[in-house]
Order: C-alpha cells, then sequence, then structure tokens
C-alpha cells in the first residue's frame, strides 16, 4: 500500500473537523513537511454519516508512507480496520476525551505538535489488533475492529448512558452516576463463555470485559496482564454476588497496579486469596452467548446489544508511530 513512485515521500492526513483545531493541526504538519523533506500531505476528510471508513479508504488509495489520523476513538478504530495488515505507518493525533490507545503507548495527548512530530519522526511499533464478530437478535451479524478493549454488562451500560456532554466537561468522574446505579441494581446475566480450543463453561456475571490493553482513564489498571503486542487478549470477569463482592473489585481496581507492577505489590498478591467476584484469563479467541441481548461497547462507544459475540486478535497487524526511545 506503501507509495512506489519516485520522489519525495508523503503523508495522507485522515481528520475529523469536529474534533480537531484544523489550523494548528495544518501548521504542525507543514512544519514537520518541512523538517523531513516530505512533500505536501494529501488531505483528507471525514463526514458526518461516516465512521471515518470511508476517508481512510480514499487516504490508503494515494498510496502514502504515513497516515496521520486526527480524531476521536471512532475515527482511529476504523483506520485500524482500513490498514490493518497493509505495513503503513499510523500516526495518531488524540483528540477524544478518553484516548486510552495513546496513553497505553505513551503518545502525547494534549500537544498537537508533538504528536504530529512523533507522527513523522518516530519509530515503527507493532501493535495487535482485536476484532469483534457481534451477532444480533434478529439474526444480522456484523464484524467490527476495536483498538483497547470490548465490553458487556456495566461497562457497556455506562458507554450507552453517559452524558456526553458531561463526559466532554469532565471526563471519566461523568460515568460515576451509571456506575452507581449498576451497583445498586447488581443486575447479572447468564451466559456460556469458551476460551480457544476450551470447553464452554456457564456462569452469571455482572461484567465482562475483553482487552488488548488493560489501562482505563486516570491510571486505574483493570487488567493486569494485558499487553498490546503480545497476540493474546485478555478477559475480566466481574460476578459479584453482594456488597462484599463489589467491596472486592473495587479493592482490586485501586491497588491493581501496585499488585502487579511492584516486587513488594507482588509479595503481597502472593499472601492473598484470589478474590472469587473478579476472574482473569487470556486466549486468542473468546466466545460468549447470552441468554438474553446484552449491551456491548467497543473502544468506548456503544455498538447496540448482542445475543453472542466471538472476539479474537490479530498479531503485530498495525503499525503505529511512538516516540524513539
Amino acid at each position: 500500500m506503501s507509495r512506489d513512485v519516485a520522489g519525495p515521500p508523503r503523508a495522507a492526513v485522515v481528520y475529523n473537523p469536529s474534533k480537531v483545531r484544523l489550523p494548528a493541526l495544518r501548521t504542525a504538519v507543514a512544519a514537520q513537511e518541512e523538517k523531513a523533506g516530505w512533500a505536501p500531505s494529501e488531505w483528507f476528510e471525514t463526514s458526518a454519516d461516516d465512521d471515518g471508513r470511508d476517508a481512510v479508504e480514499r487516504a490508503a488509495a494515494a498510496h502514502p508512507q504515513l497516515v496521520i489520523v486526527a480524531g476521536g476513538d471512532g475515527t482511529l478504530r476504523a483506520a485500524a480496520a482500513v490498514l490493518a495488515g497493509s505495513g503503513v505507518g499510523i500516526g495518531v493525533v488524540p483528540s477524544g476525551t478518553g484516548n486510552l490507545f495513546a496513553r497505553e503507548l505513551g503518545l502525547p495527548v494534549t500537544n498537537t505538535g508533538a504528536a504530529v512530530a512523533t507522527a513523522f519522526d518516530g519509530e515503527d511499533r507493532l501493535i495487535d489488533l482485536g476484532f469483534a464478530h457481534l451477532e444480533r437478535a434478529g439474526g444480522e451479524s456484523e464484524e467490527r475492529a476495536f483498538l483497547v478493549m470490548a465490553g458487556i454488562g456495566l461497562d457497556a451500560h455506562m458507554a450507552a448512558h453517559t452524558n456526553q456532554k458531561l463526559k466532554k466537561r469532565i471526563g471519566w468522574l461523568a460515568y460515576s452516576d451509571p456506575i452507581a446505579r449498576s451497583i445498586l441494581g447488581n443486575r447479572r446475566f447468564d451466559m456460556v463463555y469458551g476460551l480457544d480450543d476450551k470447553p464452554d463453561v456457564a456462569m452469571r456475571a455482572h461484567t465482562v470485559i475483553v482487552g488488548n490493553s488493560g489501562s482505563l482513564t486516570a491510571g486505574m489498571l483493570l487488567i493486569p496482564d494485558a499487553v498490546v503486542d503480545d497476540g493474546l487478549l485478555d478477559a475480566v470477569v466481574m460476578r459479584p454476588k453482594g456488597g462484599g463482592g463489589w467491596a472486592d473489585i473495587g479493592y482490586r481496581l485501586a491497588f491493581n497496579r501496585l499488585l502487579h507492577r511492584t516486587r513488594f505489590g507482588r509479595f503481597v498478591r502472593r499472601l492473598t486469596p484470589k478474590p472469587r467476584a473478579i476472574l482473569y484469563a487470556q486466549a486468542t479467541t473468546l466466545r460468549v452467548r447470552f441468554r438474553e441481548p446484552q449491551e456491548i461497547q467497543l473502544d468506548g462507544d456503544p455498538n447496540g446489544s448482542v445475543i453472542a459475540a466471538r472476539l479474537r486478535v490479530e498479531h503485530h497487524a498495525l503499525t503505529v508511530r511512538v516516540p524513539r526511545g
């Protein structure tokens, strides 16, 4: 998909006009083009009636050496789905509220100039990409990509029912209301799940999250063993039966980073019993089916309700520009 014609290299910029400050972005791109000796970039604007896929496909058809994606998580997810396996470098200029993927890779999230500089001058890192095959109650099915996490239960309820204007203003704190209502209701669902070629298991759960990476906003570590380039998906299942179970989950979420990323924390973890209210698993493929339709989210965006899903990972599907060193 890269450009084979003679001449200086060229980038393609895919941008969401509702998310980015276009004059600042154009200025930053022009500065890096001049510094690196690249030809002027080609620009592709996303439209309101498209998730960004059409703009990315038009950008890819121009055969650039680099595709810069400036927008929210939805635009980045569309770019990942189109460019998976192409080998074309992806530069990320984060413009959303969460930016979990960018934070996981240590990319600049508040400085447009630094993000554009990383896109032009950073080093390539091979990243895994998740895919979710979704089955609807009416018999329809579709496959969608996800970069960070897919969630069912509380996680999806948060994505679907959080006030978006409030989320834009105060960030992750806007989730407090749907979290509180979900915990007080303690609504659980029946499901059957399977990992790779292992037999299916029936279970009642409150929340299921499958992650390509494990960190949430505010530095909270949800899935300790998740790594964006290990060829595995990591699943966490929350199944509290009451207040004690939620207290156990809250303790784990609050201290996961300490318990898993420090020598003292790992020592403490060996001495404490494994929590029954929260379970972890790893696989390349996860199958899940529900007795009743359940809401699902991909990278924080609601994706309706499903009766079943098959989640898989493509190892090193993406080439992402990250800061050197």
